[in-house]
C-alpha cells in the first residue's frame, strides 16, 4: 500500500509535574515573554491518544491571564526590539529552528503520531505529519535573503513636481496563529515560519486536542534558538473559544491566520473586523476528483483512496468522486475492490495510510452524516459503521456512499472522515457544473486521456488547487488556499509569504 501514499499528499515544573506520557517527554507547559511557564494556578488537562482512547499526559491550559501576558510579550517584542528590521537575525534564528526541529524529530513523530491518531508511516516522507514540513522550512531559508524588501518603481510627473517612488515591505506587526489539529505540526509551521521570516511577532494557540505538536515547537524556540523573548509564544488551552476570541478581539493583534472549519472562520472575521484586522483564512472544502471518459478508469480510481488518508482529515481530500455514468457498474467493483485493501488499527504502522478520528466527537459527527446519507436516499456500497475488530479508538469504516446527487447534505458539507461521495455524469460539461456547484473552492483532481484535455478541464474549475493526471500541488513553493466560502488568502510559496508583509510608498521630491 506505499505506492497509494503518492496520492496525498520537557515536561512541567516540579509543582505541576504529571507522570503519564513522560517516556515521549513533552512539553507541558506554555511558552510566554522567552520563558517555558505553567498556566495559572497550575490549571492543566488531558491529552488523549484517539486510537486507544486513554489519557497519555497533561498539558497547561491557559486562560485569559495566560492569553494577556503572551499578547502583551508579541506586541512589546514587535514594538521595542530590531527583529522587525534585522533580517540576518532573523535568518540565524530560523535556522537554529530547523536545527532544534531535526535534532527532536524522532521524539516529535511519535508525539504527533500518538495525539493525531496518524499512523507513524505518514509522520515520514510519505506524508505531511512531521518530516516534510520540517524540510520545507529550507524554502524559507533560501527566499528569506533574496527577497525584494525595497523597490524604486520610478518618478512621475504629478500635480506640478517630480516624484521619485520607493516601494517598501514591513512585517505587519503581531500575528495571531490558530491551528487545527488534523496535521497540526505542518499549519504550525506553515503559519509560523513565514510569519517570523517576514519580521512578525508571533501568539500560536494550538488546537486543544494536539497540544503537544505545539508544545514542542515552545521548547525548541526556548533551548535551541536566540529569538528575542516575546517573539514567538505558544498557547495551548482546552476551551478554544475563550482565549481563541480574546486573542482574534484583542487591539494589540493585527493579524489573525487562522486554518479550520467555514463556520469557525466566518466568526473569526467577524470578530476580527471590530478592529480591522487582516485575516488569512484557510478553511473547508468538497473537493471534486472528476474522471473523464476517456481515462485509465482502473488506474484513476486509485486515487478515490486518498479519501481514507489520516481518516479523511483533510480539507483538500477529494471527497466527491464525479465518473461517466455509462461507466458506474465498473467504478463500483473497483472500488470495492480497492478500498478492501485498506488496512488500519496499528498505529506504529509504516505502511498504513489510516488511523482514528481525533476524537468522540468527531467520530460521531462523521456517523451522523453517514445516517444523514442513508436517509437522503444514497445507496451505501461499503463501509457505514464503527469496525468489530476495533473496540477501542474513534475509528470509522471507510464508506463510500453511491448514487449520490449533488444536492444531497453529503455531498455539499464537509464530513471530514473517511467518507466518499460518488456522483455520476453525462458529459464533461455537466462534470464541470457539478464540481462548481460548492459552496466550497479548495481543491480538485482532474484524470484525462491526455493532458492537454486535463489541463483544460482543471481551467474550468473554481478552486485554488487542481492535481491533474495523479499530479500533486503539495510543496513549500505552491500557493495553497481557496476560493468562496474555502477561504481568503494564499499560505505557503511567495503568496504566503506576503500575507505577513504591509506595503508601504515612500514618494521623494526630485
Amino acid at each position: 500500500m506505499t505506492g497509494l501514499k503518492t496520492f496525498f499528499w520537557h515536561g512541567m515544573s516540579p509543582d505541576c509535574r504529571k507522570t503519564e506520557g513522560q517516556e515521549m517527554n513533552p512539553e507541558t507547559r506554555l511558552l510566554i515573554d522567552g520563558e517555558l511557564v505553567n498556566a495559572a494556578e497550575c490549571k492543566t488537562y488531558p491529552n488523549i491518544n484517539p486510537a486507544t482512547e486513554e489519557v497519555m499526559g497533561h498539558v497547561a491550559d491557559a486562560g485569559p491571564e495566560d492569553m494577556d501576558r503572551a499578547i502583551a510579550a508579541a506586541r512589546r517584542a514587535f514594538d521595542d526590539t530590531d527583529w522587525s528590521t534585522n533580517h540576518a537575525f532573523r535568518l540565524h534564528c530560523l535556522q537554529q529552528l530547523k536545527a532544534g526541529l531535526l535534532a527532536n524529530m524522532e521524539e516529535l513523530k511519535r508525539q504527533i503520531s500518538a495525539e493525531t491518531g496518524a499512523p507513524l508511516g505518514i509522520c515520514g516522507q510519505a506524508g505531511p505529519q512531521c518530516e516534510l514540513p520540517i524540510e520545507f522550512i529550507d524554502y524559507t531559508l533560501a527566499s528569506l535573503p533574496r527577497y525584494q524588501w525595497h523597490r524604486n518603481i520610478g518618478t512621475n510627473e504629478i500635480m506640478g513636481g517630480n516624484n521619485e517612488r520607493l516601494v517598501e515591505k514591513e512585517a505587519i506587526g503581531v500575528v495571531a496563529a490558530i491551528t487545527p489539529w488534523n496535521v497540526p505540526l505542518q499549519i504550525n509551521l506553515a503559519k509560523c515560519v513565514p510569519a517570523l521570516a517576514a519580521g512578525c511577532t508571533v501568539v500560536l494557540k494550538a488546537a486543544p486536542d494536539t497540544p503537544w505538536c505545539a508544545s514542542a515547537l515552545g521548547r525548541i524556540v526556548a533551548e535551541h534558538t536566540d529569538m528575542p523573548a516575546g517573539v514567538f509564544n505558544v498557547i495551548t488551552a482546552q476551551d478554544p473559544v475563550q482565549v481563541g476570541e480574546q486573542l482574534v478581539t484583542d487591539p494589540r493583534v493585527d493579524m489573525v491566520s487562522f486554518t479550520g472549519s467555514t463556520a469557525v472562520g466566518k466568526h473569526i472575521m467577524a470578530s476580527a473586523a471590530q478592529t480591522v484586522k487582516k485575516v488569512f483564512l484557510e478553511l473547508g472544502g468538497k473537493s471534486a476528483n472528476i474522471i473523464l471518459e476517456d481515462a485509465d478508469l482502473a488506474g484513476s480510481l486509485l486515487s478515490a483512496l486518498a479519501v481514507c488518508f489520516h481518516a479523511g482529515q483533510g480539507c483538500a481530500l477529494n471527497t466527491r468522486l464525479l465518473v461517466p455514468r455509462a461507466r458506474q457498474a465498473e467504478v463500483e467493483a473497483l472500488l470495492k475492490t480497492y478500498f478492501g485493501l485498506i488496512h488500519y488499527g496499528d498505529q506504529s504502522s509504516e505502511q498504513d495510510i489510516m488511523g482514528p478520528l481525533v476524537n468522540a466527537r468527531q467520530r460521531d459527527r462523521v456517523l451522523s452524516y453517514i445516517e444523514k446519507g442513508k436517509q437522503e436516499g444514497a445507496r451505501l456500497l461499503l463501509g457505514g459503521g464503527i469496525p468489530e475488530n476495533l473496540p477501542k479508538g474513534y475509528y470509522v469504516q471507510p464508506t463510500v456512499f453511491v448514487d449520490v446527487t449533488n444536492d444531497m447534505t453529503i455531498a455539499r458539507e464537509e464530513i471530514f472522515g473517511p467518507v466518499l461521495c460518488v456522483i455520476a455524469y453525462d458529459n464533461e460539461d455537466e462534470a464541470v457544473r457539478i464540481a462548481n456547484d460548492s459552496p466550497f473552492g479548495l481543491s480538485g483532481s482532474v484524470w484525462a486521456g491526455t493532458l492537454d484535455r486535463g489541463l483544460e478541464v482543471a481551467r474550468r474549475l473554481r478552486v485554488g488547487t487542481v492535481n491533474v493526471n495523479g499530479g500533486n500541488f503539495y510543496g513549500p513553493d505552491a500557493p495553497f488556499g481557496g476560493y468562496k466560502q474555502s477561504g481568503i488568502g494564499r499560505e505557503m510559496g511567495t503568496e504566503g509569504f506576503e500575507e505577513y508583509l504591509e506595503t508601504k510608498t515612500i514618494a521623494i521630491a526630485v
